[in-house]
């Protein structure tokens, strides 16, 4: 068990390390294995530590690659994000890596909680980060690269490599220098309440992120969990469960309604033509939220509405939907809507350009 032994908003943070025969405990303490923020000692690769250089020592994620070696990736914004290699028989790094490979982040970049999930599905790892600040004002919003290697390079779905993602330096939380890396996931959103339509409550997230992900061999299916805001209740917070989908081009797409056990399955043209409230995520970090646009599934493969475009089924859950000539791969998924208590067929798509888009079934009255 890998723990943050201080606070992770202060430059003076360690990673912590316990053992224990059972899952339950009790566990035996074996010290801090890594450290950041030090002033009267040498940082761990020997020069004085530099927070616009070296990490935060929070966040850590650790897992075993194909090749059964264990990593432990980790970091907060300030010096970048790093990976290390850990011996399995000690849980503690190999000696004389200093704090490991950089992977992205510099100069008070707000680049936090990477998380690495393999797909055999597709060969890659993906690894999973948040931009932005958690506060509810802080744009927080949830993005992903990914590799052929788990410590990299990691790119994005422009083919940015990420280790270019940083602030220039001098500067300090330069959201604007870095919004261009990452495919973007999920970030502030509501779908607004249309006329005659059977709905109650709030449908909206505010900052969400810092996650972690979950494949379940068992049903082959891939979850995220992160935490996250709302709108109107400030910064009060709440767990989130989503499923996730690999689209055609092989990048995590997130379906737009919590978890409520739900299978993808075929899905005829009748059961996905129709009304649709459209959500845009961008890729800027902003406390905006991305308001809903109504658009329209015809059946004829063309899209009308606030944004025109078409649509065409690919496979029996698959689907690209063009707007703005701009192609979005994703898939449809039939899901249970809390705030009408009630199914509807959904979509969810991403962009070569690194941009998420979600659709939710129209139901009225």
């Amino acid at each position: 068990m890998y723990y943050n032994s201080s606070r992770g908003d202060s430059p003076r943070s360690a990673i912590g390390v316990a053992v224990a025969d059972d899952i339950e405990g009790p566990y035996k303490d074996l010290g801090v294995i890594l450290k950041s923020g030090m002033i009267e000692e040498p940082s761990e690769d020997g020069t004085p530590y530099d927070a616009t250089v070296h990490p935060n020592v929070v966040d850590p994620h650790v897992f075993f690659d194909q090749d059964n070696k264990l990593w432990m990736v980790y970091g907060s914004y300030s010096g970048g994000l790093y990976i290390l290699k850990i011996d399995p028989d000690t849980a503690k790094p190999y000696p004389e890596q200093g704090y490991g490979k950089k992977l992205l982040g510099a100069n008070h970049s707000r680049i936090e909680g990477p998380y690495i999930q393999y797909s055999q599905e597709t060969g890659y790892y993906y690894l999973f980060l948040s931009f932005g600040g958690l506060a509810a004002d802080g744009g927080y919003n949830l993005r992903v690269a990914r590799s052929k290697n788990p410590d990299g390079p990691y790119y994005d779905s422009e083919g940015n490599n990420m280790i270019d993602a940083h602030g220039p330096k001098g500067s300090f939380f330069e959201d604007n220098a870095i919004k261009r890396y990452g495919a973007k996931l999920i970030g502030n959103f509501m779908f607004l309440r249309t006329e005659n339509e059977v709905s109650s409550g709030t449908d909206g997230y505010v900052s969400p992120g810092h996650n972690s992900t979950f494949y379940d061999e068992d049903t082959g299916k891939y979850f995220v969990i992160f935490h996250t805001r709302f709108p109107n209740r400030g910064e009060q917070h709440e767990i989130r469960v989503h499923q996730m989908f690999m689209n055609e081009a092989d990048w995590p797409v997130i379906a737009p309604n919590r978890y409520a056990g739900e299978t993808i399955e075929a899905y005829s043209k009748k059961q996905v033509i129709g009304e649709y409230k459209l959500i845009n995520h961008g890729k800027d970090i902003s406390k905006v939220n991305k308001k809903s646009v109504i658009i329209h599934l015809e059946k004829d493969g063309s899209i009308s509405g606030n944004v025109s475009g078409n649509w065409k089924q690919t496979g029996d859950t698959t689907v690209n939907i063009i707007l703005n000539n701009i192609t979005y791969r994703g898939i449809f998924l039939n899901q249970w809507d809390e705030t009408i208590a009630n199914n509807i067929m959904t979509f969810t798509a991403l962009s070569d350009e690194g941009i998420a888009i979600w659709g939710k079934q129209v139901l009225t009255e």
